[in-house]
């Protein structure tokens, strides 16, 4: 049967974008639908505008560490200024004329999937048909139910990293990555933060010695960290907002700012209507080939697997290839986890715990990088950082690391590729590593392990 299309991809966000470029130069006809922006959460209100906006009071501090150098000034209106232009000032008609311009059908509205075999998707008011449907509709950030919280000024990510203002207290409310990172930044551009964690620990799906740390950064930083604590009620008190916890104790602020995570964003698309079951927390399972269905995919945060940017794109590489003819098959076995604080702090692939549970016989390792290295010493003059790492005894491979310090997003790639790759430790502790580096941590670290 004829179609309109060979392909329709239903969200442009990171994912969506990368599996369209692919495919339209896979010589494909494709249909992008996008119901806001082309280019979607993380370029316009997470990754991008976040990390841009990080940065300065980052150089700021590096500043502070540096023998010699005087402390620079903080210029807030440049920083946001540079935040605009880096975000496009939210305006995406480039995006729009720039695949139209490479043959593909851009349609800016809602779309609905409306029938299969083929596949039929109503976007607006215009109905389209396609072999493949690539659905790419990203998350949302969750909103917890806390008590009062629609009567008080709350920001998700998307109103703190558009910021116009900084607001004089801020409650967080989580000790994510977003948590952490969006406190961190407030914190140093003078806010008075409060981190309010239900965990036991900050970044608690890694390492709680990690988490540990993390506080005690954080802490240093004027932040007040409170972990295994929640918001019962929120509540106005003449010009405050008052946040009253689960112990008894109160948090005065200014603004809510929601760390709580994101869910899957299925609604509305009509995937029950056409058979398509998501599960219980609204994502669209894919098998390894990020395929739902018979010629219906997914890609990034919408399969609920690993909500990361360069997850998104990594997939959209698995299915649209896939698609062209040239199977692939995606796994999840050493993908980095990285904040963007000051400090880094990065992981990749399992926690101890989780080794323990799938029987791993687990050898850990924990390196104190400034009793250990020259290159903290030369980077800064008070300086601190850790490296851990996770091996399995029995096989002789790593299978985690984690780490907190200067440049760690960069250099914890090298763990990646060793456990993709399942390079054996003995390789590892065979390495010339460039001196003086933080890279060099891995062989002092490999040392450690008890194999």
């Amino acid at each position: 049967m004829s179609t309109d299309f060979d392909v329709i991809v239903i969200g442009a966000g990171p994912g969506g974008e990368a599996a369209a470029a692919r495919l339209i130069k896979g010589g494909l006809r494709v249909a992008l639908a996008e119901r806001e922006l082309i280019g979607g959460e993380c370029a316009y209100w997470a990754c991008i505008p976040s990390k841009t906006l990080l940065r300065p009071p980052e150089a700021r501090a590096e500043a502070d560490g540096a023998a010699g150098l005087e402390r620079p000034g903080l210029d807030w209106p440049g920083v946001r200024d540079y935040r605009d232009y880096m975000i496009r000032h939210l305006d995406d008609s480039g995006q729009v004329t720039g695949y139209r311009d490479k043959g593909a059908t851009v349609l800016k509205d809602t779309a609905r999937i409306i029938g299969r075999d083929p596949w039929r998707v109503q976007v607006g008011d215009r109905r389209l048909s396609a072999e493949h449907v690539v659905v790419a509709t990203g998350s949302e950030a969750v909103r917890p139910p806390i008590a009062g919280l629609d009567q008080v000024e709350v920001w998700t990510n998307r109103e703190a990293t558009t910021l116009r203002e900084i607001p004089g207290r801020v409650a967080m409310i989580g000790g994510s990555a977003v948590g952490v990172e969006l406190g961190w930044f407030l914190a140093r551009m003078g806010s008075r933060v409060t981190v309010i964690q239900r965990g036991p620990s900050l970044l608690d799906r890694e390492e709680p010695r990690l988490g540990e740390l993390v506080a005690d950064r954080l802490t240093k930083d004027g932040i007040d960290v409170r972990v295994g604590r929640q918001a019962d009620a929120a509540r106005r008190d003449g010009d405050h907002t008052v946040l009253d916890l689960d112990d008894g104790t109160s948090v005065e602020t200014d603004v809510v700012v929601l760390g709580t995570g994101r869910r899957p964003r299925t609604d509305g698309l009509g995937l029950a209507d056409v058979g398509v079951e998501t599960d219980a927390r609204g994502a669209l399972p894919v098998d390894d080939h990020c395929q739902a269905a018979e010629g219906l995919w997914a890609v990034g945060d919408v399969t609920g697997t690993a909500l990361f940017t360069h997850v998104a794109l990594y997939q959209a590489r698995v299915a649209a290839d896939t698609i062209l003819g040239t199977t692939r098959r995606a796994t999840y076995t050493a993908v980095p986890r990285v904040v963007f604080a000051q400090p880094e702090i990065a992981a990749v692939g399992l926690t101890g715990a989780q080794a323990r549970e799938k029987g791993i016989n687990v050898a850990t390792s924990e390196l104190d990088l400034a009793a250990s290295l020259a290159r903290p010493w030369t980077y800064e003059t008070d300086p601190a950082g850790t490296l851990g790492l996770i091996a399995d005894r029995d096989r002789r491979v790593l299978i985690g690391a984690w780490a907190i310090a200067p440049m760690a997003g960069e250099w914890i790639h090298q763990a990646a590729l060793a456990i993709r790759a399942q390079l054996p430790i003995d390789t590892l502790l065979d390495t010339v590593a460039q001196f003086p580096t933080y890279s060099e941590a891995y062989l002092a670290a490999a040392e450690r392990l008890d194999l």
